[in-house]
């Protein structure tokens, strides 16, 4: 008889546990609190605007409403927060791009450690805090229209209130990230692309209810086919080429034992969702000149360029071509095959049956650039295939929930669980060693 498996936890263990238990339990309840404070916070009126007339302004802007997936309807509704976490997101951005392109950040971030990354935090947030400044004049003037008394007071207060409350917002992101269950600014985005759903579900129930065969087939269509797409994108963003590493292990006389112990992940889809956000920013900007300057060729340009257009093949295949420019033009930004290969060499290990140095930064690009290929071809597919599907089934409601959506509600679903079983296993290991 085993007495392990009937030996009574001791009190150690037990208060550990509950301990465990506790902390989590006060970082979900700090997640949820901040959450629900910024939603709160969407909808605290700018004082001084009309509105129900700037609402009726944009209600068919392309603009506003790709900007008001990332908002929450926030920019829509013309709140404090009305800005969110998009000047973060541009900063994080416009960070992660210059650091490509400038030797200063590239060595802040790859050899100065924890206190580079810092640095570079640090650097982030001022470029929020300007982006934010520059962000705010902006809806400033765009608003005077609608504005009751508009003038230099009208502009300072407006910029103080938007800039004020992008940068709480920034701040309820970070507090997640370090006290929460992590990933702050991915999960204000998930919140606010979700906070849509109850009146897109409720609008698609509307039309199932009506009775006709054809909506209701349609209503099917469109839920199978995001269904198969959800299913989709866990498997691409999980998926991952694992290439085989050895390295030398020990010399007996002139002979080395070599073993495999490691492998070299390189994932199917390394951009995430920012190919489809960089691609559907450069398709929306036509149709937004378009819609402010009234000229005739633009509107025309903007006609092919739209979706809903003349000629929606245009539309898709530019699409689909801008989409897979950004998803190699990101890949190569995030994974640099010649730094890959001088870490293997400096760590003694090498690729089986490929030689160290050029040989193996060769094949590293190799085999990145067929993995960008294919997840750039499952992004577009992603892209488009919901769009054509509303549009052949007539079946609208779910048009907010496009495939930006998608992929930041299904990744970051994965990445959060994943934080919350790491924070489980880490807790459960410090009891352990504690013992």
């Amino acid at each position: 008889m085993d007495s392990s498996r009937d030996r009574t936890p001791s009190a150690q263990e037990t208060f550990a546990q509950m301990a465990q238990a506790a902390g989590l339990r006060g970082r979900i309840l700090l997640t949820i609190g901040m959450l629900i404070l910024i939603r709160l916070g969407m909808f605290l009126p700018l004082p001084g605007i009309d509105r129900a007339a700037f609402s009726q302004s944009i209600q068919n802007s392309p603009l506003i409403g790709f900007l008001d997936v990332f908002s929450g309807g926030g920019i829509a509704a013309l709140g404090i927060f009305a800005l969110g976490i998009l000047p973060y997101i541009n900063a994080s951005i416009i960070l992660q791009l210059l650091t490509s392109a400038l030797p200063a950040l590239e060595n802040l971030q790859k050899n100065e450690g924890e206190a580079g990354r810092r640095k570079i935090s640090q650097i982030t947030r001022y470029v929020s805090l300007g982006w934010a400044i520059v962000q705010s004049a902006g809806i400033a003037v765009w608003v005077r229209p609608y504005a009751d008394s508009w003038g230099p007071i009208f502009v300072v207060q407006t910029v103080l209130a938007l800039t004020a409350g992008s940068m709480f917002v920034m701040w309820v992101g970070e507090l997640i990230t370090e006290r929460g269950i992590g990933n702050g600014a991915s999960l204000l985005i998930f919140v606010n692309i979700v906070s849509s759903l109850p009146r897109s579900v409720g609008q698609t129930l509307e039309l199932a209810q009506s009775g006709d065969r054809n909506v209701v087939g349609g209503v099917i269509m469109l839920l199978v086919v995001f269904l198969v797409m959800i299913v989709g994108i866990v498997f691409v963003q999980e998926g991952s080429r694992r290439i085989p590493i050895i390295s030398a292990r020990r010399q007996v006389g002139r002979r080395t034992y070599m073993e495999r112990n490691s492998y070299l992940p390189l994932r199917l889809n390394q951009g995430g969702v920012m190919p489809i956000i960089f691609a559907s920013a450069v398709l929306v900007l036509p149709v937004t000149l378009a819609q402010f300057t009234k000229n005739d060729i633009a509107i025309q340009i903007a006609n092919y360029l739209s979706p809903n257009g003349s000629m929606p093949w245009v539309h898709a295949a530019l699409y689909l071509l801008l989409i897979l420019f950004f998803s190699y033009f990101y890949a190569s930004l995030v994974v640099n095959p010649v730094d890959m290969s001088q870490n293997l060499k400096k760590m003694g290990a090498s690729i089986p049956g490929i030689r160290p140095g050029k040989a193996t930064s060769d094949y590293i690009e190799r085999v990145l650039n067929r993995l960008t290929f294919l997840g750039a071809i499952f992004l577009g597919l992603v892209a488009i295939v919901p769009t054509a599907v509303e549009g052949a089934t007539n079946v609208r409601t779910f048009q907010g929930i496009g495939a930006t959506s998608l992929l930041i509600l299904v990744g970051v679903a994965i990445d959060t669980a994943k934080q919350v079983q790491t924070y489980v296993i880490s807790q459960r290991y410090e009891g352990m060693v504690k013992q």
